[in-house]
């Protein structure tokens, strides 16, 4: 599947921001914690630090492996760093599930988020098993829905700068965006990898 330049340099710039900006909470430092979260998280930092640091690993080296001309010339390093990428979402995704059951916003947003956990997981689990049977479109197809999963750690702080600007109020915004933070990024990545009679 190939995208735009415009569209994969717009998705790696934003994925390294964000990489950048949860690097600080790799310090666990208390002032960087949004007030209403920090408590759990002072209270839970190993499942924490754990899903930082799959996640930003993932979400890292994930544009990378979309950018056509490296992996048409380097294919032995476009694997490596497939290696890399999924093993950042297994790391990521098992401390995703270790946190989603005590998220701030309830039981509807920690459903979300543990929704959220197992898809990422489930995504690039059959990713790697369809490169492993030389399907290469379907593993294309699977990692293109395994990273639109890891880009929900964009579409998330998006969303709710979005709805902190608007002035709504936080806890409802945070339920509503555990949800949206992925779900439409999963169906979008599956309608643009859908099987298209008659070619690919």
């Amino acid at each position: 599947m190939r995208i735009t330049r415009a569209g994969w340099a717009l998705m790696t710039v934003s994925s390294t921001l964000i990489v950048l900006l949860a690097a600080r909470y790799a310090g666990f430092d208390p002032e960087v914690f949004f007030s209403n979260q920090r408590a759990t998280y002072l209270a839970h930092e190993l499942p924490l630090g754990i899903h930082i640091s799959g996640a930003a690993v993932a979400l890292a080296v994930g544009p990378w492996q979309f950018a056509a001309r490296l992996r048409e010339r380097w294919p032995r390093r476009h694997r490596r760093v497939g290696v890399v990428y999924l093993l950042g979402c297994l790391v990521g995704g098992i401390g995703a599930l270790l946190l989603a059951p005590v998220a701030y916003g309830g039981p509807v947003a920690r459903l979300g988020f543990a929704c959220l956990g197992v898809a990422w997981l489930v995504t690039g689990g059959i990713g790697l098993r369809m490169i492993l049977r030389r399907r290469i479109e379907d593993h294309r197809r699977w990692m293109v829905r395994s990273f639109a999963l890891t880009f929900a750690a964009v579409t998330l702080r998006l969303m709710l700068v979005t709805a902190q600007a608007a002035d709504l109020d936080f806890r409802t915004s945070y339920t509503v965006v555990a949800w949206l933070c992925w779900v439409p990024n999963l169906l979008v990545a599956c309608w643009f990898t859908r099987l298209r009679p008659g070619g690919r």
